[in-house]
């Protein structure tokens, strides 16, 4: 829940349980209807094949009962206990994965675009859970880091299991376009920098977050930069996972730099670290000349 912790604001311990409970039943319904939907599909990759539902351990009637059962108590929640925006998002990212990026899978690369949103929005519930508002431009960097993010993770994923995407017949930038495969891995981890940078800019934390970001977004950066120069197995799986290692470290960053802007504090009032790191900038601009 970082969108949640870092969004400006007050918040409640009803509100974050209402929104973590919500949030968690409208993914478990658009996993749930995925796997439903895949079954076939499933059950030749090896990846998967083991799924319940693949091996015929569950029903595709209780598969898609709970499905539907979780994604609609799940919207219910958020729109009765937290708000109707964040309630719209989540039932929009179960259509957006079911409808969209499911189908997507096996007839365009263009999926791993619209898988990206699926993975940006639940961070921008838990946001628009305190804020109640998309306009908060602070909602879209923080779905931006997410989105971008993901390239770097899943293409590195998906290059180790282009077999089995191809045996499935998934068309995945690994299977159809390697080269580009690597291309987009490398040009969203450098994307992270501005994201990053952004973050500071509008408010949210201290820059101090753009000073320790640059450290993981490069080592994630450099990641992606040998896999793009050499795709194969260990390149791959370094970049998946220093991409697993890179996100809980980024979105521990954001709530430690976090500027607690709640009513009674000014926005202009400057934090001990903003202080410092006006220092720091002094210091370095003083040695330059």
């Amino acid at each position: 829940m970082a969108g949640y912790a870092i969004a400006p604001g007050e918040s409640s311990v009803v509100t974050l349980i209402a929104t973590t409970v919500g949030t968690g039943l409208c993914i478990g319904s658009a996993n749930a209807i995925n796997q439903w939907i895949e079954t076939p599909y499933d059950a030749q990759m090896l990846r998967t094949r083991n799924r319940v539902l693949g091996r015929r351990a569950l029903s595709q009637a209780h598969a898609f009962g709970f499905g539907a059962l979780t994604g609609l108590t799940g919207v219910s929640i958020l729109a009765a206990c937290v708000n109707p925006i964040t309630a719209i998002l989540g039932a929009a990212n179960i259509v957006l994965y079911t409808c969209i990026y499911t189908p997507m899978k096996r007839t365009s690369i263009a999926n791993t675009w619209a898988g990206a949103v699926v993975g940006a929005i639940p961070p921008m519930m838990g946001y628009t859970a305190v804020t109640g508002t998309l306009a908060d431009p602070g909602a879209w960097v923080l779905g931006g880091l997410l989105y971008a993010w993901q390239f770097p993770h899943f293409n590195a994923l998906a290059w180790n299991l282009r077999a089995d995407y191809s045996k499935a017949g998934y068309r995945m930038m690994a299977v159809t376009d390697p080269k580009l495969n690597a291309r987009v891995s490398l040009r969203y981890s450098l994307a992270m920098f501005p994201l990053c940078a952004a973050v500071p800019y509008l408010g949210l934390t201290s820059w101090w977050f753009a000073a320790d970001s640059t450290v993981i977004n490069a080592a994630m950066a450099y990641g992606a930069y040998r896999f793009w120069r050499s795709s194969n197995e260990k390149t791959g799986k370094q970049l998946f996972f220093g991409s697993v290692i890179h996100l809980p470290i980024l979105l521990a960053l954001l709530m430690i730099h976090k500027k607690w802007n709640l009513p009674g504090y000014s926005h202009n009032i400057k934090l001990d670290e903003d202080e410092e790191m006006d220092e720091v900038i002094e210091w370095v601009i003083e040695d330059t000349n």
